[in-house]
């Protein structure tokens, strides 16, 4: 506790005193409590968390309590405010916890839970519910559809609850302001808490009708085994995440004069694919091609990559292998899938001068046709120590204008009019960077979120050089032989500009 800020243990007492005042009223003699029902549905609920606590299988179940909401709302659905807010008090204090310190976290979602149970049974007790949950014999059949509606409204009261609490205590402990610590809580939360509430009534009729608490258990189990399902997958989701990020991080770190703009790329290649119509599962994995595309730079040596000045032929050759050189990265990184092939062809042409392969038109993959306008939007419209970024509108017509020899004239327009629907700036918050200084947005105004980098001399090799023109043969990565015109003049003329260290 010690390690808790002060105005987080002020909130936390709180919250325990409020919880306390609110279940005692079930321990005053004659209350009438149906002991039995909160003796078995507290032990349920302990059941439920203990295992969390074991060693060879906390890895493997949920660790949140949400797993166990329709059991709580079972609770307020059949029990009194008092008695219900009790149930969930013995469970949360043994429950596993993830992070430091456990001691303050097991307090708090104990009298968090306690709070938001005790609401939830308040709001159906308010509305009749207990009496539309019927009992033992035929002659008291359970009240639907009205019996949904106090449940529903306790499920909402219950999501509420839960959800300002969640936010206070994010206010209170990391010193977030209001807005954001409450920020996207409730929408997220809501539906899955109204899915909770029905299989809680469910439980709670079951539970007075003449099959008994066992039956109640038919419920629980698939509702149990389904959160158990879902905390895997994000759990899969989350390390596929990590090992991005840390393949990311390892280029940044490699090569700082570019940080950020992967990322970029990323969120670049998403918004032409939305303008596309690709379908939701096929986004991710576009994602992580933009975020991946220059992975192969890891095999490049850092003295070429930080070189200042132009290239030299052999240093041009081995720039223009780091395509294959990423692809072998993430060959055996199955869930991928497409992502590899964008990451091998992102430098192919569409009139098939590119490299490494020189495929042209419909054979460069979607995915790589995608990501090369992505790459050379950022590339243009990024900031870099030697030149400012160039207006998005100039971006979009250098790329317009190199549509159909360079770049896919269809994702060109889908990024010119997810532009127009949704704007951008370079000064996005990125996953990999952990120092922050303003940087220009593409516009010109000031932004913050683009990562630290080194100020170097301004160099001949980049899109808008010095001398206000483009240096054959200069650069740190080319796209497809031959880049974006440099210098506003194009490809009309035949010449091969160099390109943005960023590509």
């Amino acid at each position: 506790m010690r390690a808790t800020p002060l105005a987080a243990r002020a909130h936390i007492l709180a919250a325990v005193v409020c919880a306390t005042l609110c279940a005692l009223p079930a321990l005053r003699p004659g209350a009438g409590i149906a002991w039995t029902t909160v003796g078995l549905l507290t032990a349920l609920y302990l059941a439920c968390e203990l295992p969390g606590r074991c060693r060879l299988l906390g890895s493997s179940v949920p660790i949140s309590a949400g797993s166990f909401f329709p059991l709580l709302l079972a609770a307020a659905f059949l029990l009194p405010p008092a008695a219900a807010a009790l149930v969930a008090i013995p469970g949360s204090l043994v429950g596993r916890v993830e992070h430091a310190p456990a001691t303050a976290r097991r307090i708090w979602r104990a009298a968090q839970l306690a709070l938001t149970v005790w609401a939830a049974s308040c709001v159906h007790g308010l509305l009749g519910g207990g009496a539309t949950l019927g009992g033992p014999g035929p002659e008291r059949l359970p009240d639907f559809p009205y019996a949904l509606l106090p449940a529903c409204a306790a499920a909402l009261a219950f999501s509420l609850v839960l959800t300002a609490l969640d936010g206070s205590i994010l206010a209170t402990a990391e010193r977030l302001p209001l807005r954001r610590a409450w920020s996207g809580l409730l929408p997220r939360s809501l539906g899955p808490h109204l899915v909770h509430g029905l299989a809680g009534l469910m439980m709670a009729v079951l539970w007075r009708s003449s099959y008994g608490p066992v039956s109640a258990l038919f419920v629980l189990l698939p509702m149990y085994i389904s959160c158990w399902i879902f905390s895997q997958y994000h759990r899969e989701h989350a390390a596929h995440r990590a090992t991005i990020r840390a393949l990311v991080q390892a280029v940044d770190i490699k090569d700082t004069y570019t940080r950020g703009h992967s990322e970029r790329v990323g969120r670049a290649s998403v918004l032409i694919a939305r303008e596309l119509g690709m379908a939701e599962d096929r986004l991710e994995v576009l994602r992580f091609a933009g975020i991946l595309h220059d992975v192969g730079k890891l095999c490049v040596p850092t003295r070429v990559l930080r070189k200042d000045g132009p290239l030299t032929p052999e240093e041009r050759r081995v720039i223009e292998l780091h395509p294959e050189y990423g692809h072998e990265i993430v060959r055996g990184i199955g869930f991928l899938g497409e992502a590899r092939a964008a990451i091998l062809h992102h430098h192919e042409r569409l009139d098939g001068s590119g490299y490494p392969y020189g495929l042209s038109g419909r054979e460069i993959p979607e995915f790589a046709r995608v990501v090369a306008v992505a790459d050379a939007f950022d590339a243009m419209t990024s900031t870099r120590s030697y030149r400012r970024g160039r207006p998005v509108p100039a971006a979009v017509e250098e790329l317009k204008r190199c549509a159909g020899t360079q770049f896919d004239p269809q994702m060109v327009r889908a990024l010119a009019r997810g532009l127009d629907r949704h704007g951008w700036s370079t000064a996005s918050t990125v996953v990999t960077a952990d120092e922050t200084v303003p940087v220009p947005r593409a516009g010109g105004g000031e932004g913050t979120g683009a990562a630290r980098r080194p100020v170097r001399p301004r160099s001949s090799d980049g899109l808008e050089p010095a001398a206000g023109r483009a240096a054959p043969g200069d650069g740190r990565d080319v796209a497809g032989g031959r880049a974006v015109a440099t210098d506003g003049s194009g490809l009309a003329s035949g010449a091969q500009p160099s390109v943005d260290r960023t590509r």
